[in-house]
C-alpha cells in the first residue's frame, strides 16, 4: 500500500514538473500569418482592408454570430480609428480594435483587446504582385502564463483557419 502511494506522489510530481517546465520551453508569443493573392490593385484592396468600418463586410466571425453589434469611433480612417464589437456568442465575444499605424495602400497595424482573452497586434501589409496585390495578415500575442503557452500551441490552427476564411471573403469582395 505504501509503495502505491509513493508511486502516485512521484507520478503527480513528474506530471507537474513536465507541465510547468515544459511550458517554459514553449514560445512566449503566438504568431500567425496568412497571405492571399488578390486580382485587384492595392488601392482597391486597401480601401476595404484598411478601414475598420468595412470589417463586417468580410469578417468570418460574422458568420458565427450574424447578430454581432459593431460600433465605430474616431476618424473615418487612419490612426485612432476604433471598432468595437459585442456578441452573446462566446466564440465571438466582445472587444475592440484600434488602428495604431496607417500607411495608405501599404500597411495597417491594429491593437485588439479581446477582454479576458488578452490583447494582440495585427498587421495587414499589401504589395503589388503581377496584375494584383499580395495581402499578408499577421497576428501576434504575448503568452505570459503557463496555461497560455500550452494554449498557444493551438492558436495557429484556430486563428489561422479564421484568417484564411476572412482573406477568402476579402478577396471575393475586392475582386467584384
Amino acid at each position: 500500500m505504501n509503495t502505491v502511494i509513493k508511486s502516485i506522489v512521484y507520478l503527480i510530481v513528474a506530471i507537474t514538473v513536465v507541465f510547468y517546465g515544459g511550458a517554459y520551453l514553449l514560445p512566449s508569443e503566438a504568431r500567425v500569418e496568412r497571405s492571399v493573392e488578390i486580382a485587384a490593385p492595392p488601392e482597391k484592396v486597401f480601401a476595404i482592408a484598411g478601414d475598420l468600418r468595412r470589417v463586417p463586410e468580410w469578417s468570418p466571425w460574422l458568420a458565427t454570430d450574424p447578430a454581432t453589434r459593431f460600433t465605430f469611433e474616431g476618424p473615418e480612417q487612419g490612426v485612432g480609428q476604433v471598432m468595437r464589437w459585442a456578441s452573446n456568442n462566446p466564440l465571438v465575444g466582445s472587444g475592440s480594435e484600434r488602428v495604431t499605424e496607417f500607411v495608405v495602400n501599404e500597411r495597417l497595424v491594429t491593437e485588439a483587446d479581446y477582454g479576458e482573452f488578452g490583447r494582440a497586434a495585427s498587421t495587414v501589409t499589401l504589395a503589388p504582385s503581377g496584375q494584383g496585390t499580395r495581402l499578408t495578415r499577421s497576428f501576434s500575442s504575448a503568452l505570459p502564463g503557463v496555461v497560455d503557452r500550452w494554449a498557444g500551441l493551438m492558436i495557429d490552427g484556430s486563428v489561422g483557419a479564421e484568417y484564411e476564411k476572412g482573406l477568402a471573403n476579402l478577396k471575393a469582395l475586392a475582386e467584384k
